[in-house]
């Protein structure tokens, strides 16, 4: 038997473990199971890997996406820009090399959606989920402003988003949980009033389908994309890397 885990800090909810199981029972693949390595802390894992001989691959989900890059032997070439490790195969040796799937679920699924005037983003949140949405981004040549609660260096503040930024922006992509579920009222502030049927907005969120964030700008005719199909393509990059030779 070979045991695929997810990483994580309450995740009976999870995607990965019913979308697995749902593969596994598909594809009538016998010899495999997916569970949940549901953790308080990150500290808490190198036991759990020990104690579990079958293990060969693991899924890493909020919030231990860059805590967890310390555990790592070996990073993949993506991860070391990105910083923020969701894959990781356990190697014949013991050691564990972390990957960054996240870019090919994101670019795999965003590309579909794009049309030539989507060339400036706004990228909502700073957190673990946005480095791989930046990697992407930069990868298709698409500049971007970031934006959070609080004004930096690195990002803008959400109170200076103006009908000028929105309407140059035609690309919104939320990587913030707001409006996650059960929490599925909230949603970033930005002035959806300017919002056109030029937009594509994309919210990382899954559960529920349709966020608040995504219905108001559907309201307005914008384009629509959840996160469904960049968790899928992760998932199936995933697990070709836990089943691949090199």
């Amino acid at each position: 038997m070979k045991t695929f885990a997810l990483v994580g800090r309450n995740i009976s909810y999870s995607f990965s473990r019913r979308y697995f199981a749902e593969k596994f029972a598909h594809e009538q693949i016998t010899d495999s199971e997916y569970v949940n390595f549901d953790i308080p802390t990150i500290e808490e894992l190198p036991a759990l890997i020990r104690t579990t001989p079958t293990l060969v691959g693991m899924n890493v989900t909020i919030p231990y996406k860059e805590a967890i890059l310390p555990l790592l032997d070996e990073q993949s070439e993506e991860l070391m820009t990105i910083k923020a490790c969701n894959t990781i195969k356990v190697l014949p040796t013991g050691k564990l090399k972390g990957y960054n799937t996240d870019y090919i679920g994101f670019h795999d699924s965003l590309v579909l959606y794009l049309k030539p005037h989507h060339n400036k983003a706004l990228i909502l949140g700073t957190g673990g989920a946005s480095k791989a949405v930046i990697f992407t981004l930069e990868q298709l040549g698409i500049p971007y402003i970031l934006v959070s609660r609080k004004a930096s260096a690195q990002a803008i503040s959400y109170a200076s988003l103006g009908e000028e930024i929105i309407r140059s922006h035609l690309l919104i992509i939320n990587t913030t949980p707001l409006g996650t579920s059960p929490d599925t009222q909230a949603f970033p502030p930005i002035p959806y009033e300017f919002v056109t049927d030029k937009h594509l907005l994309y919210d990382l969120i899954y559960n529920p389908e349709k966020t608040v964030f995504l219905a108001k700008g559907e309201a307005q005719g914008a384009t629509i994309l959840n996160g469904y199909p960049m968790l899928a393509l992760q998932a199936e990059a995933s697990w070709e890397i836990w089943n691949s030779e090199k």
